[in-house]
C-alpha cells in the first residue's frame, strides 16, 4: 500500500494541484484516516491533501505547507481522475 500512495503522493506534488483526502482515499482504496495515517507527519509535500470543505491542508502551520499550495484554484476531487491518471 505504501508504495501506491507514493505514486500518488508524487503525482500530485509533479501536477501541484491540491486533492482531497477522501478522492485520494478512495482511489487507493481505504479510508480517509487510514491515508493521513500513512502519510505520517505534517510535511510540504504532504500538504497537497486537503479538507473537502475548506480546501486547505488540516492542522498545518505556514511553515509546513507547499509554497505553491494556492497556485491554483483547481482542487482534485474525484478519485476517478486519480485512477484514470495513474492506473491505480
Amino acid at each position: 500500500m505504501q508504495d501506491k500512495i507514493s505514486v500518488v503522493v508524487e503525482y500530485i506534488n509533479k501536477v501541484k494541484t491540491r486533492c482531497t483526502f477522501n478522492a485520494a482515499a478512495e482511489a487507493l482504496g481505504i479510508t480517509p484516516q487510514a491515508l493521513k495515517k500513512q502519510l505520517g507527519e505534517a510535511r510540504p509535500e504532504v500538504s497537497w491533501f486537503v479538507s473537502p470543505t475548506s480546501g486547505e491542508p488540516m492542522r498545518y502551520t505556514d511553515s509546513q505547507k507547499h509554497p505553491e499550495l494556492y497556485r491554483t484554484t483547481r482542487i482534485i476531487t474525484s478519485a476517478s481522475v486519480l485512477k484514470r491518471n495513474l492506473d491505480l
